[in-house]
């Protein structure tokens, strides 16, 4: 069966607590029109689906006249299908791994490690981190797409130092002060974040608690005398220092109201959040933290599933590897967004082309998926159409959901059988 180079896979689901629920989630819809005989349950959390081989969601072939079940025996039996140069750079190895994600609580406050930080993670605590790989990832919106994403600008750091008094009561006086006398300069700035932060997650609990109880009963108080519209907040409206009923005071009660008593909840006032559109992206390299807050998206990030984190979860925290290691860079909300690109071969393709060798992704709306030198994995979001392929068995039927695997230097043909057209994502690795 060497020949056969596109076959359809089903894709594994897992059902983290945080993850929407029953057919509100875009993975459960995925999953239900990719096969519509799939049993959705309405209480259970469909979170992230896993598209790829890694082995805590090895994709299943669907095709049983395939011997292989999955893709990863797939590829250990034909490594010649990732493309020579994949081949050759990722030991044989699929190098990305590409998700769906729905999320309705938030995920943790955390960060990915560098490669050298990865296998030392692994190497003294493989039961928290499984993997010896980095894990840099992009999330491009479905939805509308709220996220935390590295450290504010200085003048919204120091702002909410200077009127969340709460806040400063966790940093203390002595590191506040010395973050605001660094002036500017980088080194300084990065040094003295990196107190102010380390401080204040690592603050005696009592005080923490105590604390986040003032500052929750202030901005309730306070909305009930001023209430706000339930309308997003624009960045215009994050402006240092107005949180009370706004958008930051809306955004702790929630994350309260999720993980009650925790310390990650201050961390809105270290981190930018951010608000993106479908079809927006950020991408999120190693040492950044970050945290995802509301919404669907596609995810594609190296091959790993390491993650540092010091709050907003159950799960295992490690707050003294996330404050070492974190990039402690201020940078506008602006600087968060990473940009896509017009295929300059082809008007209908747009890149999401991140600064790491491990993977690309693009989203496309055309007839015609091009050969590349490089295994790719294709997700249908939305349309349909029939697949035809020489590498194929036979034509393959898209819908919604659908996911396909195309080995390197193949091309499918689609024959829309939908007047309303295709959107589609294809995670791929350009070296």
């Amino acid at each position: 069966m060497a020949e056969v180079k596109v076959f359809p896979l089903c894709c594994v689901v897992q059902s983290y607590a945080w993850g929407k629920v029953g057919l509100d989630s875009e993975v459960a819809r995925l999953v239900l029109g990719g096969d519509p005989q799939a049993l959705i349950e309405e209480a259970r959390p469909y979170a992230e689906l896993w598209m790829g081989a890694h082995p805590k969601g090895d994709a299943l072939i669907k095709d049983n006249r395939i011997s292989q079940r999955t893709l990863g025996q797939w590829i250990a039996d034909f490594p010649g299908c990732l493309g020579s140069k994949v081949k050759d750079t990722f030991h044989g190895q699929l190098p990305f791994l590409f998700k769906v994600l729905s999320v309705n609580t938030a995920l943790s406050i955390q960060a990915h490690p560098n490669r050298e930080l990865a296998a030392r993670l692994h190497a003294q605590f493989p039961e928290h981190y499984p993997d010896n790989n980095h894990k840099p990832e992009m999330a491009i919106a479905l939805t509308q797409f709220e996220g935390l994403c590295g450290f504010r600008p200085m003048d919204e750091i120091l702002g909410f130092l200077k009127n969340v008094p709460e806040f400063r009561a966790l940093v203390g006086n002595e590191a506040a002060e010395e973050l605001q006398s660094a002036d500017g300069d980088p080194g300084r700035t990065s040094l003295a974040l990196k107190k102010c932060f380390t401080r204040m997650m690592n603050c005696e609990k009592k005080l923490f608690i105590d604390q986040l109880n003032m500052l929750v009963k202030r901005i309730s108080e306070d909305g009930e005398r001023k209430p706000s519209r339930a309308s997003t907040p624009s960045c215009a409206n994050m402006a240092a220092g107005k949180d009370t009923s706004r958008s930051n005071g809306e955004l702790l009660l929630r994350l309260h109201s999720q993980y009650p008593g925790d310390i990650g909840c201050f961390s809105i006032y270290f981190l930018n959040r951010i608000v993106l559109q479908p079809g927006e992206a950020m991408f999120l390299g190693a040492n950044e933290p970050h945290a995802y807050l509301s919404g669907d998206c596609v995810e594609c990030m190296a091959c790993s599933d390491n993650t540092v984190r010091a709050g907003l979860t159950p799960k295992y925290i490690d707050v003294d590897t996330l404050c070492e290691m974190l990039n402690y860079s201020p940078a506008p909300v602006s600087a968060k967004i990473f940009p896509c690109v017009r295929d300059n071969s082809d008007p209908c393709v747009y890149l999401y082309d991140p600064p790491v060798p491990d993977f690309t992704v693009m989203r496309i709306q055309q007839y015609t998926v091009s050969a590349l030198d490089s295994a790719g994995i294709l997700l249908v979001i939305d349309g349909e159409a029939i697949a035809t392929s020489a590498a194929a068995l036979s034509d393959i039927t898209l819908t919604q959901g659908s996911v396909l695997f195309i080995s390197a230097n193949e091309s499918v043909s689609l024959q829309l059988t939908s007047s309303s057209g295709m959107t589609m994502f294809r995670a791929c690795c350009l070296l």
